[in-house]
């Protein structure tokens, strides 16, 4: 079998749900730091393993996978015995749509890339701060309202799912940029009950930090 090899960067949201994923299911893996802040990821050889210039990459299986959802959905059908995805469409669709508002509404505007972009369009020295607090926070209430509507110990359900691996590099961020929880019960608890879980728990950036 050929070896899994993991292109990510430690504090990525991205690389920590792909992180989570190949924990959860096992899968031992050899990580490559690509450092986002020394711009390895804009370097030919990188470029030419994944043309966006993101991460992660995986290559598993004797391909090369890139885009963090696309690469979980794989690994979520190509070994089902995790349940990663649950095995009802209409499940699979309330996780997809927990996962996307997160993945898909948060992570995007809330990027190093666009991020650094906004500051060089004010003068404002708390722009970046103001910025990630608005849209986190913005977010968060409305997958609050949506993981408020499911029953369960998890986003969704009494396992976790890839819900889970999308909300908890969010709520890292959160923490990290000074959002204020206190309102986010539901997202809170289920934070603190995948924290407990070792796949989660080994995928945390202060556990792989270069």
């Amino acid at each position: 079998m050929s070896e899994v090899v993991l292109y990510d960067y430690w504090r990525s949201s991205a690389s920590y749900r792909v992180r989570i994923a190949l924990n959860l299911l096992g899968v031992d893996y050899k990580a490559v730091p690509i450092n986002l802040l020394e711009g390895a990821h804009k370097t030919p050889d990188y470029l030419t393993l994944n043309p966006q210039g993101f991460v992660p990459t995986l290559v598993i299986d004797g391909k090369t996978l890139t885009q963090s959802l696309a690469i979980i959905e794989y690994l979520a059908e190509t070994r089902p015995e995790c349940r990663l995805l649950p095995s009802d469409i209409a499940d699979r669709q309330k996780v997809r749509a927990l996962a996307y508002a997160v993945a898909m509404d948060i992570h995007p505007i809330c990027n190093m890339h666009v991020v650094a972009h906004v500051t060089t369009m004010t003068d404002k020295a708390d722009a970046r701060e103001e910025w990630m607090k608005h849209f986190i926070t913005d977010g968060l209430r409305r997958v609050e309202a949506m993981i408020g509507e499911s029953d369960g110990a998890f986003s969704f359900g009494d396992a976790p799912t890839m819900a889970d691996l999308c909300l908890v590099p969010q709520v890292y961020n959160a923490r990290r940029w000074g959002v204020d929880l206190i309102a986010f019960k539901r997202i809170v608890a289920v934070d603190g009950r995948c924290a407990e879980l070792p796949a989660f728990q080994t995928a945390h950036p202060d556990r792989v930090k270069p």
